[in-house]
């Protein structure tokens, strides 16, 4: 994230995020060990369609950050995952997770799984 211009976008770009078994374990355990008040925080703060649940609209960056998915940490770099605001950083050909999604963030997998 330090490469794109990813402040200032409220998170245009995060989401639909689909995640594997082993990402949302790690998730599960990132959102375990947050204090109770920034979860509700986060929890509760509207968002644009679409938008990450994780994605933290108040302080404009993901939530989760240390703990985001894969597909989070190749946008950008992919001519498939491309930032319209810095489109030149794309250089890799085609991304595509590792193992199959067991679901959607804030779709398929929402804060009553945490």
């Amino acid at each position: 994230m330090e490469d794109l211009p990813c402040k200032g976008c409220n998170g245009m770009c995060c989401g639909p995020v689909p995640v594997t078994e082993q990402e949302l374990k790690i998730i599960k355990k990132k959102v375990k060990s947050m204090p109770k008040k920034s979860r509700m925080d986060l929890e509760k703060q509207p968002r644009n369609f679409g938008t990450c649940m994780f994605f933290d609209m108040e302080k404009d960056r993901c939530g989760i950050h240390s703990a985001r998915p894969g597909v989070c940490r190749a946008f950008g770099y992919y001519k498939t995952l491309v930032c319209f605001r810095k489109p030149e950083m794309a250089t890799q050909a085609h991304w595509s997770p590792a193992d199959k999604p067991v679901g959607i963030l804030s779709i398929d997998i929402t804060w009553q799984a945490f």
